[in-house]
């Protein structure tokens, strides 16, 4: 598969949750290949931890820009806020013992953890 192919399976999405004014994590950024690759150089720069998750990625992409997460995905999204509690940005961290790492795209997201309903 070319280098090309393989930017344009990329898929990114950017949560951003804010308990005042949202029930749930919204969508503010979403995107594949080249956007995708753009949206996690982004948060890359700006600290913002990433958490690739392939199957993930690829439902958030689907739904629109300032949309909550559906109740479905909640789940996720906590165990991914709970994986961020103990992020140290610019610090690489192995995957705890017994887990493997088997995504090949990006979900962004704040370290801020949702409470499931």
């Amino acid at each position: 598969m070319s280098e090309f192919d393989d930017l344009m399976r990329q898929k990114a999405v950017a949560l951003k949750y804010n308990p005042d004014k949202n029930g749930a994590p919204v969508i503010v950024a979403s995107g594949m290949g080249y956007l995708a690759e753009k949206i996690t150089e982004t948060a890359m720069e700006a600290g913002v931890p990433v958490y690739e998750d392939n199957s993930l990625a690829t439902l958030l992409t689907q739904l629109q820009l300032g949309s909550e997460i559906p109740k479905e995905l909640y789940q996720a999204i906590v165990d991914i806020y709970i994986y961020f509690l103990g992020y140290v940005p610019g610090k690489e961290e192995a995957l705890p013992e017994g887990e493997e790492d088997l995504s090949d795209t990006k979900t962004a997201d704040s370290p801020k953890e949702q409470q499931a309903e």
